[in-house]
């Protein structure tokens, strides 16, 4: 792929890092809208990741694709194309200049890429895309060795922005440390009469609830206070420390309101935000968050800036807790804590379900991914394996299962609400929960959690006492199988679901 760009990449024009202004003025004369809070809407034709059409290339190109390159870079000689280059990631060691090139018919595209990542310093790429978004075949090439990804036929901003962070997930990787689909903030809270800050890194796939929380106030009171740094990639290392890799969030705006999450919503009215694929009214400007005519992924880029309790910093100095965000309708509490190797086994698992963001047609499906991380490049037991030496490295990480759908079944089950997670968090961080070890499981579970009435969750509610064995029974042999097939996985790992 290096040699085809090197050789035949020659677009008509390349117009060099033009201004956000420059590009906002495009955006508008191009079918954007100005809403009544000041700020850019746009719509786009493709409303999601097109992973389904994603292909990770690991040595050389089949002839196929082989002449679909040849094609599209026939194509661009004749056409104009946006080039910008940003820097992701703040921390000197861990800096890595990223360049896109777009059709200039796209402006939308670079105006909001570009508000993801920091400022360019200068320098060649370590990772470049090229977004073809009119081309009439959808496809994702994806070049992991090159730190190249070529994008065709989609115009959705979330496709750049995943593409250079699979890029920097596995540039980590091969560093010795680990790319996290994960989100990060900080509690200041009071502990043993003491004001302590406590990381957090929260995993969770796109949709299932790890914006909201991690942008959350937790409703504290100062002196104590929350620190708000990432929302979607962070960079784990050996020492338990973890690196923040961009400057916005893109979060869901379905049923954005001030009451829940006022943070967020704040951050999506501000006149610097973008939203994409929001109800606007054209004559008015007026924004619907709970209209999903357009689609029910609708999106916001916000600067960190405009979400309050953010700082100067993007990295965690400290990881204290991990929490895998799940949304189960049965039996799982609304949270249980592990062992390192069950934390390990949540990891491998990746519990949740399908979301708009991911597959539309397949929203509220049960699925398992790795990490609840779509973007792994190579193999998942890796991945595994290297969490849990972290963890063993570093005892003090707690992990914790966080379930945020409901209890009792779907359709007569216990809602978890906001406010539980929440204060579950909260009650993590303050050492305020009692636990008693499950026996069927290994791990431990809530007896009481100031706050939280856990009552309303009691399976005997909901179920006679054999089917609940029945549905741990066959919850533990679908854990069991999805694991079996990562036959290099730590067996510790597995020993960790069936003892």
């Amino acid at each position: 792929m290096e040699d085809i760009l090197a050789t035949e990449f020659k677009p008509k024009r390349i117009i060099d890092n033009p201004s956000e202004q420059k590009l906002r003025e495009w955006s508008l004369e191009q079918g954007g809208v100005i809403t009544e809070f000041g700020n850019l809407s746009v719509v786009t034709a493709v409303r999601n990741r097109i992973a389904k059409f994603t292909e990770v290339v690991m040595g050389e190109l089949s002839q196929e694709d082989v002449q679909l390159v040849r094609k599209v870079m026939a194509y661009l000689r004749d056409k104009e194309m946006i080039m910008l280059d940003r820097v992701m990631c703040q921390n000197p060691g861990y800096k890595r200049n990223c360049r896109v090139y777009f059709t200039a018919d796209y402006p939308r595209i670079p105006l909001m890429w570009g508000n993801t990542l920091f400022p360019p310093e200068g320098g060649k790429p370590d990772f470049t895309t090229i977004t073809v978004a009119e081309w009439p075949e959808k496809k994702v090439l994806v070049f992991p060795d090159s730190g190249i990804t070529l994008i065709l036929g989609s115009d959705y901003k979330g496709e750049n922005k995943k593409a250079m962070l699979r890029q920097v997930m596995y540039w980590a990787k091969k560093e010795g440390n680990l790319g996290l689909h994960a989100a990060s903030k900080i509690l200041r809270v009071f502990r043993d009469g003491k004001l302590r800050d406590f990381g957090f890194l929260l995993f969770g796939l796109s949709g299932t609830g790890k914006t909201a929380l991690s942008c959350h106030s937790q409703w504290l009171r100062s002196p104590e206070r929350v620190i708000i740094r990432q929302d979607d990639v962070v960079i784990l290392r050996s020492i338990g420390s973890a690196i923040g890799t961009e400057e916005s969030f893109y979060l869901k705006t379905e049923g954005l309101e001030p009451g829940m999450q006022p943070l967020l919503y704040a951050a999506a009215i501000s006149p610097r935000a973008i939203l994409e694929n929001v109800a606007v009214n054209p004559e008015t400007g007026k924004v619907d968050f709970f209209d999903s005519t357009l689609t029910s992924n609708g999106r916001a880029m916000v600067k960190r800036g405009d979400i309050a309790f953010t700082d100067s910093e993007i990295d965690l100095e400290r990881v204290d807790f991990v929490l895998f965000i799940t949304r189960r309708q049965d039996i799982l509490p609304p949270v249980v804590r592990l062992t390192p190797e069950w934390g390990a086994a949540a990891f491998m698992l990746g519990e949740s379900v399908e979301t708009s963001a991911g597959d539309p047609t397949q929203a509220g499906k049960a699925l398992r991914v790795v990490g609840t991380n779509p973007f792994i490049v190579g193999k998942g037991e890796k991945e595994g394996n290297i969490f849990l030496s972290i963890l063993r490295n570093n005892p003090s990480i707690q992990c914790f299962l966080l379930n945020t759908g409901k209890v009792g079944g779907v359709d007569r089950g216990q809602k978890i609400t906001v406010r539980d997670s929440v204060k579950i968090i909260e009650m993590i961080a303050r050492d305020k929960i009692i636990w008693k070890k499950d026996e069927f499981w290994g791990y431990e579970v809530p007896v009481q959690i100031p706050g939280v009435d856990l009552a309303r969750f009691d399976l005997n509610h909901y179920y006679p006492e054999e089917q609940v064995r029945e549905i741990s029974e066959d919850l533990k042999r679908e854990r069991l199988e999805w694991l079996s097939q990562f036959p290099g996985l730590d067996v510790n790992i597995i020993k960790a679901i069936k003892p």
